[in-house]
């Protein structure tokens, strides 16, 4: 893709050195990094210490041209993170396993030109699931919701999670009635309060609508690792989910309620879609979701739109055309109303 090749990769890298004095640079496969970016968490847990860095947020680490390497590490650069999905939740094709055979030939190349043996260190990590029993009822919701069976039922007790099955697809998260399961970084109460809070400031510096954009990450890529850019000249907040299946429809019934103009989804095909059954639940969700809204005169601010991130530029136009289509209805005003 034009956007993630050599060229434009260098070109990001210099721009965020102008912009801050660290050397490090943190890659980050987006299977396994949450758009609230909680990557000092994420390395903390691996026993890995950076303090400030570079970000780099890519669709999948094992497509990093291995020159891309080599030039970073010689304009400035003295350590490369690169956070990469396990093995076997690599939602590309042998992605981490591919660049983990880069590295480590880089890292034989760099040992024999003197530079340092941690200029180069690969941290495994998967999204998963967090469960805290202390709020969970018992109800198995989210056995029988689990598409990958990561979740087992207990006779006497609590479900359990195995987490060597567990991809954070978010499909439990969706139908648990006490919030006992959650995806880390795309939490019930945070999405709700990252809207929730944005939402005055959007009403207050402009008259034009306020726009709320839940994104499945893998249907576009540039709006989601760049969205000052791809929101720039709109009254827009855009918020990533890890799969549309994973987006309780709640969020957007509130946000309606609570002020927002309109609401847009972005999510991809069903020949595109990365995790099992996601178009099969997102379409369930839907339907019902579609029927509130019709029984609440808001259908008409709500629009969803499949996209992939071959068809760049896609995603602008499909903005720009439902900005139009809001404007020509009644703005709506600010009214704090939480979800239940």
């Amino acid at each position: 893709m034009d956007y993630y090749d050599y060229d434009h990769l260098i070109d990001y890298v210099s721009c965020a050195q102008k912009k801050s004095k660290s050397d490090t640079l943190v890659m980050m496969c987006r299977g396994n990094s949450p758009s609230t970016c909680e990557i000092e968490d994420i390395l903390t847990d691996q026993g890995v210490v950076c303090g400030d860095y570079l970000p780099l947020r890519v669709p999948c680490s094992g497509r990093i041209p291995t020159d891309f390497i080599f030039k970073v590490l010689n304009s400035g650069v003295s350590s490369i993170i690169s956070i990469q999905c396990e093995d076997a939740f690599c939602r590309m094709k042998e992605g981490t396993k591919i660049n983990t055979r880069r590295f480590q030939l880089s890292k034989n190349v760099l040992s024999q030109l003197g530079f340092d043996e941690n200029a180069l260190k690969v941290v495994k990590y998967s999204r998963k699931a967090v469960y805290d029993t202390t709020k969970c009822v018992g109800c198995d919701k989210c056995v029988f919701i689990c598409p990958y069976e990561a979740i087992e039922a207990e006779p006497f007790a609590t479900p359990h999670i195995v987490l060597d099955d567990c991809v954070g697809c978010g499909a439990c998260q969706l139908v648990c009635p006490h919030e006992a399961i959650e995806v880390k970084g795309f939490e019930f109460q945070n999405v709700l309060k990252r809207y929730g809070d944005i939402l005055p400031q959007l009403k207050a510096k402009s008259k034009d609508p306020a726009i709320l954009m839940f994104v499945c990450q893998w249907s576009e890529f540039s709006a989601l690792d760049t969205p000052d850019a791809a929101t720039k000249g709109k009254n827009a907040l855009t918020l990533e989910v890890p799969c549309f299946k994973s987006l309780d429809p709640v969020h957007v019934v509130n946000a309606l309620k609570c002020g927002f103009d309109g609401v847009m989804g972005v999510v991809c095909s069903s020949e595109d879609c990365k995790l099992e059954e996601g178009r099969d639940t997102a379409e369930r969700n839907l339907s019902v979701l579609k029927d509130v809204l019709k029984k609440m005169n808001l259908l008409d601010r709500f629009e969803l739109y499949e996209l992939s991130p071959r068809c760049e530029g896609e995603f602008n136009q499909k903005l720009d055309a439902f900005c139009a289509r809001i404007a020509g209805l009644p703005r709506r005003e600010v009214i704090m109303v939480e979800a239940k």
